[in-house]
């Protein structure tokens, strides 16, 4: 199964928090599953950092690209298809995170399954997004 992590997800299990699901953390670790995170978890990450959003404890924006690479899992470019079109991915009026947006988008088209436990998510699966959690 190809594996998408959403940032949230990337975070907790690169810092191995205890925050991923039991059936998240079985499906990283099954070594049939391909685990990708995508720049825009990157982009987010920084942003989110330098507004004084986002805890690092330590580790600098820049380190993130080189801790999912020593994990062994892939770094996935956003492609111009992925970003030109992500406009048509349906609204959902309680949801509007572009980071989000651009993953979920991303997901449905690349055909990887979203490992993320955000709420909001699963209002997305009638236009094809799959959900790890």
């Amino acid at each position: 199964m190809k594996l998408l992590l959403d940032t949230c997800a990337a975070l907790w299990a690169l810092q191995d928090s205890g925050q991923l699901s039991a059936p998240a953390r079985r499906a990283l670790k099954n070594p049939d599953n391909s685990v990708s995170v995508s720049v825009v978890s990157f982009w987010e990450i920084s942003l989110k950092s330098g507004l004084g959003k986002l805890a690092l404890h330590g580790a600098e924006p820049e380190d993130f690209p080189r801790f999912v690479v020593e994990a062994g899992w892939s770094i996935l470019p956003l492609s111009e298809e992925i970003a030109a079109s992500s406009g048509r991915l349906p609204r959902i009026p309680e949801h509007r995170d572009p980071f989000d947006r651009l993953l979920i988008w991303t997901a449905i088209n690349e055909g990887f399954a979203l490992v993320s436990g955000d709420d909001d998510f699963p209002a997305y699966a009638p236009h094809g997004l799959k959900i790890c959690w």
